[in-house]
């Protein structure tokens, strides 16, 4: 009988949570795809230098904040690739979960990925490994753009 309450307990308490999850709308489902192909279509750019690309998708008022601390506007971050302060080899996305909020217009990404950097001076590989979280706005002329990256290093991972 205990079992019985507890489980009718436990189902009646994740109801709200499934309801909500059923009340996206067509326009939230649509724009999850939108910005998770934008975010590998970023990382792609940074790593190729393009500069043209970013300019249209970071945002004016951008907030970018590298795992060290170091913070960036849009014009400050864009330059640290130009002067070679920010350089990417590759970036490989390991985990990518978007959610969208207000009907398409707004969404936050969390995920995880591996940078190579530059090899060391002493030509052994360079990777950083980082969790981060980028927050995009739909701007009705321009599109979807970065607000917002928070990125935080991971320990490396013992084989």
């Amino acid at each position: 009988m205990k079992k019985s309450a507890l489980l009718l307990l436990l189902a009646l308490l994740a109801m709200p949570a499934y309801i909500f999850a059923q009340t996206k709308t067509k326009k939230d489902v649509i724009a999850v795809g939108e910005v998770e192909a934008l975010e590998r279509q970023r990382f792609e750019a940074q790593v190729k230098k393009d500069y043209a690309f970013l300019e249209k998708v970071f945002a004016d008022d951008l907030v970018y904040t590298h795992s060290n601390g170091h913070q960036n506007n849009k014009q400050e971050y864009i330059q640290s690739i130009r002067d070679g302060k920010s350089q990417y080899e590759k970036i490989d996305v390991e985990a990518l979960n978007v959610r969208a909020y207000n009907d398409g217009k707004a969404a936050v990404v969390n995920g995880t990925i591996t940078i190579t950097l530059p090899n060391k001076p002493d030509g052994s590989a360079n990777l950083a490994h980082l969790k981060y979280v980028v927050v995009q706005v739909k701007d009705p002329k321009k599109g979807w753009q970065v607000v917002l990256w928070q990125s935080q290093k991971q320990p490396e991972a013992k084989s």
